[in-house]
């Protein structure tokens, strides 16, 4: 039966064919929307419950299991399990066609035999899931809800914009030619161009190297590295200018040496924030800060006197220490390094001088963070060297077991100091995300993007990197893309992880400053002229009238 699908469309035959009947695509629609809504508003009860009362889960109409992850019927009210396929058979039984996933939203055609997408079912599960969230979110700030999202829609002058381009086949996907040694480089690179924030900025031409007068512009020869990513070209692809300019810039990662990954990545944050746009006064908003910039927060506690000094630092990324919570290189995640990075250190008397009691005191230390940027980077620290000697350092070979999801909760400054009011206080409700004011899970969820994994020895090692395009998984190694696996990546030795926020933070929509300013000069402008112009006709009147009482 799958064997029905419309490979030339893309689409499900049958959902399109109900979707093209007016009064069976409202049936429809209206009850994948009610299950949308309900699920959501199911999940943010669970987690923030009004009382301290149990929140008992669906339940599969045949078995009466509890359903963590119900199906339910797009056609009835009935609700079933997966794994014991008691949805595939009530709609076999009922010749019903359709059920979706309420977790993800995705829709199993019975005909078909497969899960089936389609983008008007997608906009509507992200709208009402977002529109939720929005409605039982409340923030501390200003005791108010959250700004509701507006899709974009092309006005006038957009659209005619967007009829006179010519649209170019491209992949997105390109080999780059090792120059000498540049597999560092490489990797990085790819992880930038999987990276959708940086991806949207510059091809939305927000930094057009042919207008920029900039010597040595690293935001330049990226805006050219995505324009030859995305074009027809297939062929690798040699960034000879960039490497070129990086050197000038750089002397440290300069000659045809074996360099570090992360150090160019570092570099090359530092760089295309030099170069472009957005730094003020008050804080830095160009594209590198906007994407990367996060808060971190250290919390030092006096064991004398009780006072926490708290601190914090701008930060682009996580290094993080190849050891578990017991100081063991066996079994390491994501998780269990992180866990030891914001485990509370304790600090000497020779360490920590206390500003209350005026004298050096035993403290502990802890880390958290604060503002959590959209894209997290994370380093592992596989090269160890214990000394200044270059010949006693090693390489880690350890794995570290890291998600395609991951949920950042647990090492928020405020989720943090939430869960510790909880205990003091004796509570035993001591949940993830312990009050309604810290919204939403969702805001805390991030996916996996890209990873940069290490091969070899410390001396002698090769740099390959795995990223998603289009939900699929590649695997780049300098001028060799091969189309690989989730599962592939997840077993690869990391060496950097990329995560990017699974909902973005957002703003009320402000008209920026500048275009404000630009608008008020304008005005002005056309006011001198007219004044200019009444002058003139005034003192041509004069003339005329003198001209005549002459005459």
């Amino acid at each position: 039966m799958a064997a029905e699908f419309d490979s030339y469309s893309g689409k499900c035959p049958h959902l399109s064919a109900v979707l093209a009947d007016e009064s069976d695509s409202a049936a429809l629609l209206d009850r994948y929307k009610t299950v949308v809504k309900w699920n959501t508003y199911r999940l943010h009860e669970v987690a923030y419950p009004a009382k301290r009362r149990k929140i008992a889960p669906p339940e599969c109409g045949v078995c009466a299991i509890a359903l963590s992850r119900p199906f339910a019927c797009l056609h009835c009210s009935f609700a079933g399990c997966w794994p014991e396929k008691h949805i595939k058979l009530h709609l076999q039984d009922r010749g019903h066609e359709f059920c979706t996933d309420l977790k993800t939203g995705n829709v199993y055609c019975i005909r078909c035999e497969d899960f089936v997408y389609d983008n008007i079912l997608s906009r509507i599960q992200l709208s009402i899931s977002i529109a939720a969230e929005e409605s039982v979110t409340n923030f501390n700030v200003a005791r108010r809800g959250r700004e509701p999202f507006k899709p974009w829609h092309a006005n006038a002058q957009e659209t005619a914009a967007l009829e006179r381009t010519i649209p170019s086949p491209c992949q997105g996907r390109r080999g780059l030619i090792n120059l000498g040694q540049t597999c560092f480089m490489n990797v990085i690179l790819q992880s930038f161009i999987a990276n959708p924030l940086l991806r949207n900025y510059y091809l939305s031409d927000r930094h057009p190297s042919k207008l920029c007068k900039t010597k040595d512009c690293i935001s330049c020869e990226m805006d050219k590295l995505y324009a030859e990513v995305y074009s027809d070209s297939a062929a690798p692809y040699g960034p000879i200018d960039l490497l070129a300019k990086t050197w000038r810039i750089s002397s440290e990662l300069s000659g045809y040496a074996q360099q570090d990954a992360h150090e160019f990545f570092i570099t090359a944050l530092n760089q295309i924030h030099a170069t472009t746009r957005g730094s003020t006064s008050l804080q830095c908003i160009c594209i590198i800060h906007s994407t990367f910039a996060g808060l971190l927060q250290s919390d030092v506690k006096c064991e004398r006197c009780g006072k926490v000094a708290d601190k914090t630092d701008p930060m682009l990324d996580i290094s993080l220490e190849l050891k578990g919570e017991a100081g063991s290189e066996q079994g390491l995640t994501l998780a269990s390094c992180l866990r030891r990075f914001t485990h509370p250190e304790k600090l000497g008397p020779n360490e920590y001088s206390c500003e209350k009691c005026g004298k050096a005191s035993h403290a502990s230390k802890r880390l958290s963070i604060r503002k959590l940027p959209p894209v997290l980077s994370f380093q592992f620290k596989r090269f160890e060297h214990k000394s200044a000697d270059k010949s006693a350092a090693r390489k880690i070979e350890a794995p570290v077991r890291f998600p395609a999801s991951l949920n950042m909760a647990p090492y928020t400054t405020m989720i943090m100091h939430k869960q510790e009011q909880l205990k003091e206080s004796g509570s035993a409700a001591a949940s993830l995300v312990p009050d309604k004011s810290l919204g939403p899970e969702a805001l805390y969820e991030y996916d996996l993007f890209a990873v940069v994994c290490h091969e070899g020895q410390i001396d002698n090692g090769h740099y390959t990197c795995y990223a998603r395009s289009h939900d699929e998984w590649y695997r780049y190694d300098d001028d060799k893309v091969t189309h690989s696996s989730l599962g592939a990546c997840l077993s690869s030795q990391a060496y950097m992880c990329f995560y990017v926020k699974k909902h973005l933070d957002y703003k009320p929509y402000v008209t920026p400053s500048y275009v404000v300013t630009r608008e008020q000069e304008a005005v002005r402008e056309r006011e001198k002229e007219r004044e200019k112009e009444a002058k003139e006709a005034a003192r041509m009147r004069e003339v005329e009238d003198a001209l005549l009482a002459a005459i």
